[in-house]
């Protein structure tokens, strides 16, 4: 059986961003970045992991660099939230791994959360496998949103998580 775990992004993992940065994988991104957007948003991972403005993880598989997860801070509907995102590399996908991954995320932001109270995730509409990694995990499914994101209009659902409420309630605010 598979071991996976977490860990902080550090300088060695640019090259997992550049294995994610294929057409295949940010089809529901609005395509790949540049190499220079790529290092500047490694370089930003960094700072952010050392400054404790985000927790951003590598996903490992057996030893091995399967993808990433992590939150961030931001505003949810004027009251201060976290942002959660995740990728698992092509040949990794299909196993569970992204649900296991934010399976394992969530009581890190319930630790981390700093008076915020939500947990937010926005996968493009047109992403089932990432909407279903939020239903999986007991996210509920509050509206929908359309907003520009590399330079095209994206439009993403909008998943939601209590993090005060008990685990398992994946109860939303009215």
């Amino acid at each position: 059986m598979a071991t996976l775990s977490l860990r902080l992004w550090s300088d060695a993992d640019l090259p997992l961003l550049r294995q994610a940065n294929t057409p295949e994988m940010t089809e529901h991104l609005n395509g790949p970045e540049t190499e220079q957007q790529l290092i500047a948003r490694h370089e930003r991972y960094l700072r952010h992991v050392a400054s404790g403005e985000s927790r951003l993880f590598v996903i490992v598989e057996d030893e091995h660099p399967v993808g990433s997860i992590g939150y961030w801070r931001t505003v949810w509907r004027e009251e201060p939230a976290f942002e959660t995102g995740w990728f698992v590399l092509p040949e990794a996908q299909g196993r569970g791994i992204a649900s296991a991954a934010l399976a394992a995320v969530v009581p890190d932001a319930r630790a981390h959360r700093d008076g915020r109270r939500m947990l937010i995730a926005c996968p493009g509409v047109d992403n089932p496998a990432s909407n279903g990694v939020c239903r999986r995990n007991g996210f509920t499914l509050v509206g929908t949103f359309t907003e520009t994101f590399r330079e095209k209009a994206l439009t993403m659902n909008e998943w939601v998580l209590d993090l005060v409420a008990p685990e398992g309630s994946g109860t939303a605010p009215a």
